[in-house]
């Protein structure tokens, strides 16, 4: 799947707000879908590619050798979700804004690693 159809996906699951495709060696977005003047996706890419660095860093000076499977920002009325991509496309995360009160968690989850596993990048 590509990353425009990919994108389209994620955006259907629900309570989706924005969704985007990230490197985070670069901090640039491959692709977004969704925000608006509320969630400026391009910011927020560029911001959760620290969180992603800063959190690899944290396993590495633990010496833990496993990798993040997902990152949960969880705010007042939104779900942050960042998931880094593993194998071909290692340097790379989905994230997925959600509406809290319109979403299940644990399904757009599982939606994002279905994503991730189709993903052909």
């Amino acid at each position: 799947m590509n990353i425009e159809t990919t994108l389209k996906e994620a955006m259907a699951i629900d309570g989706a707000l924005g969704v985007a495709l990230v490197d985070y060696d670069s901090g640039m977005a491959l692709g977004v879908l969704g925000g608006g003047p509320g969630l400026d996706l391009e910011l927020a890419a560029a911001g959760n590619t620290e969180v992603v660095r800063a959190k690899q860093r944290t396993l590495a000076s633990l010496n833990m050798r496993d990798s993040i499977e997902d990152i949960l920002i969880t705010l007042g009325e939104q779900y942050h979700l960042i998931r880094p991509l593993t194998g071909a496309n290692g340097t790379l995360f989905l994230y997925l804004a959600l509406d809290r009160g319109r979403s299940n968690l644990a399904l757009a989850r599982h939606n994002l690693k279905r994503l991730e596993a189709d993903l052909d990048v």
